[in-house]
């Protein structure tokens, strides 16, 4: 464990480079480490596609909500992989100004690449939000998770539309990631997990001995399951 110039704390439980069996047994391995939220109104959110599988494991596991992050990383212009700011779910723009003022970034750049990704978040908004209403953040645990990191940058845009919404805390939970993309993100959670960290880092599927393409329709399966969860426990009250 340890802790960032930020404060951020840092727990990486092992270095080896051993792969899951699949997205299901990586998020019950994160709900082992992350007992103590076990009922206590936390909310996890998963990174479309292959993050709700690991999200859905995590959120059963310590009795949490579940939900999906709609937000867009906003690649910066000849260099997409460097996150220049994110577009979350309602439209709202984080840019990142110290990218843009280093990179040179003009406003019609980021004009230019709001209107090429905001395509992709009404599709999904479309689709994922008739089946599940968008949860308030606002004074909650919130958990994010993935299948893995590998630059960072789609997760830390995902860790900037979060904080919009004036969360109690925010904690990065992830199966695998580089080097390079926990220092990226140790600046924007409040806390990061990481199952593993290998040496060598190519891509995150070399972690997992099951590896498939998630497809919409798993993920929409998972958000009315936890739709139904929800009224359920509504008729409870």
């Amino acid at each position: 464990m340890a802790k960032t110039k930020s404060g951020t704390k840092i727990t990486v439980v092992s270095y080896s480079g051993e792969p899951f069996k699949n997205r299901e047994e990586a998020g019950r391995l994160i709900a082992e480490q992350l007992g103590r939220l076990r009922n206590k109104g936390a909310i996890v959110l998963g990174i479309p596609r292959g993050g709700i599988i690991v999200a859905k494991e995590l959120a059963t596991r310590i009795r949490a909500d579940l939900d999906i992050v709609l937000s867009r990383k906003l690649g910066t212009p000849g260099q997409p992989e460097l996150a220049m700011g994110s577009l979350a779910e309602d439209g709202t723009v984080f840019t990142n100004e110290y990218v843009v003022k280093a990179m040179g970034v003009t406003k019609q750049d980021i004009e230019q690449e709001k209107a090429r990704q905001i395509k992709e978040i009404q599709r999904r908004t479309q689709l994922i939000r008739n089946v599940l209403p968008k949860s308030s953040l606002k004074n909650r645990i919130v958990v994010v998770t993935d299948d893995g990191v590998a630059t960072g940058a789609t997760m830390q845009a995902a860790l900037w539309a979060v904080r919009q919404e004036n969360p109690l805390s925010v904690i990065v939970a992830i199966p695998v990631a580089s080097d390079e993309a926990l220092n990226r993100l140790s600046a924007d959670a409040d806390e990061i997990l990481c199952l593993r960290q290998p040496p060598i880092f190519y891509a995150v599927g070399q972690f997992y001995s099951q590896f498939y393409q998630v497809q919409d329709e798993e993920v929409i399966q998972v958000l009315k399951a936890e739709a139904a969860r929800r009224q359920k426990r509504r008729r409870k009250r």
